[in-house]
């Protein structure tokens, strides 16, 4: 494991979109472990492989003590509203508060290829919503209720 540097807001990266996972093989399981160390040691709950300068369909999730891989992850409900105060560790200590759904189900695969469905409340889905916006070029920023 290695910990890779966090790209910042201002670089073109953080605003590109990502391309799928397409092979499930030791780089992938490298890059992984890789976000989860670089994750930690900035003390973050999430990750998404742009934020490391890699533009594949990859995010970590780590709320409640659960630890989530989601690669080529697709939200396929939404229900609720919630509006919480959200950072990212690529904005730097800025908080605002933005508009999320409640309640999202997320379709991904694991480091394996296995696709699996996993539902997430409050938290969790405020995580996955930001993580997988990062994926299609979006941050947080663009969404603040003012």
């Amino acid at each position: 494991m290695a910990l890779r540097r966090i790209i910042k807001v201002g670089d073109d990266t953080l605003r590109k979109i990502s391309k799928p996972v397409v092979k499930f093989d030791k780089g992938l399981e490298d890059l992984l472990d890789d976000m989860w160390e670089t994750m930690f040691s900035n003390d973050g709950m999430g990750l998404a492989a742009p934020q490391v300068g890699v533009l594949r369909r990859v995010v970590i999730v780590h709320v409640n003590n659960m630890r989530l891989e989601l690669v080529n992850p697709t939200i396929v409900y939404e229900e609720g509203e919630d509006i919480e105060n959200e950072g990212c560790l690529s904005v730097g200590s800025d908080h605002k508060k933005v508009k999320r759904p409640y309640k999202v189900t997320v379709k991904a695969q694991d480091r394996f290829g296995y696709e699996f469905t996993i539902t997430g409340e409050k938290y969790l889905a405020r995580c996955i919503c930001h993580e997988v916006d990062h994926l299609n070029g979006i941050l947080f920023i663009d969404k603040v209720e003012e």
